[in-house]
This record gives C-alpha cells, structure tokens and sequence, in this order.
C-alpha cells in the first residue's frame, strides 16, 4: 500500500470512527429522564417529558394544565404490566393518549381524548406505559401502534434500550 493508499485509509478509519462517536452520543442523549423518543416508519420524534412514576403523580396526570409545548407531554410508568383505563376529569386540554407494552413497543393511540370527559377510555390489558402529548400530534407526525418507545423507565427485554455510557 502507498502513501495514498494508506492515506485514504486513516480518512476511512477517521470517518467511521466520527460517524460512531456522533452515532453514540446522539443515542444515548436521546435517553434522559425529562425525554421520551419514539421512532417508526417516519422516522424519529423526541418529546420533553414529565414523568408520573408515583400513584399520587398518576393520579394527578395532566388534570388542570392549561396547555403544553408542542413537543410536550407526560409519561406515566407503572410498576408492572396491566390492564390500563384513562379518563379526562379535570383536563382541561385535548390529548392523544399512546399506550405502550412492556418491551416499548406501541400497542394503542387513542387521539383526540375530550377534555373533562369522565367517558373511560381502555388502553389495553398488558400496558406498563403511557405517553401523553397534545390532542392530534400523533397523526401529524405519523405515530401508530408498532412504533418504538425510548426512554431510561422503559427497561429489561425492550425493543430500543438506551444505552449505558
């Protein structure tokens, strides 16, 4: 191999070493606590999040929140997987409600969610998560179930794990 040859190598090697490096820092800061991502067919989407880990937090929820960022919402954990129904006492926004197994896959979007409505609206019966964000964002951007949830919550045997530094 010549000067040339080898030259041309260290620049393949450098690049791929960059593209790796950026490739790493982008996934791993895609997952912090105040973030969820999701990606699908349309690529990907990340959302500032709260999260509801605690009974009183769950129950709480978006109840009298006036509205919220575009790209905003909250997600609720729960401990374990189960059978899940939301309402809309005391909410005061419309909101797509994204229901997600326990490997982060998405299962259900319901959109649109009626404000003070106290209709229940079921979310399936294997959910340990719940992502909601603004009433029609989800078919704006294209989210639907089969899409992939990210966030440090959504652990163990998980379709997009986040990755440990």
């Amino acid at each position: 191999m010549g000067k040339r040859g080898f030259s041309n190598l260290i620049q393949k090697l450098g690049f791929y070493a960059a593209t790796y490096f950026v490739s790493a820092i982008t996934a791993s800061a895609a997952c912090s606590a105040d973030a969820v991502s999701v990606r699908g067919e349309f690529g990907s989407v990340r959302f500032d999040v709260t999260v509801a880990d605690e009974p009183e937090e769950r129950a709480q929820g978006l109840m009298f929140v006036e509205q919220m960022d575009t790209l905003e919402g909250m997600l609720f954990v729960f401990e374990r997987p189960q059978r899940v129904s939301f309402w809309m006492r005391n909410t005061l926004i419309p909101l797509d409600m994204i229901f997600v197994g326990p490997d982060g896959v998405i299962d259900h979007v319901h959109s649109m969610a009626v404000p003070l409505d106290e209709t229940p609206i079921f979310g399936g019966t294997d959910i340990q998560y719940v992502l909601e964000i603004n009433g029609g964002m989800a078919e704006r951007l294209g989210l639907a179930a089969g899409n992939e949830l990210q966030h440090p919550s959504v652990s163990g045997e998980v379709v997009w794990p986040c990755l440990v530094n």
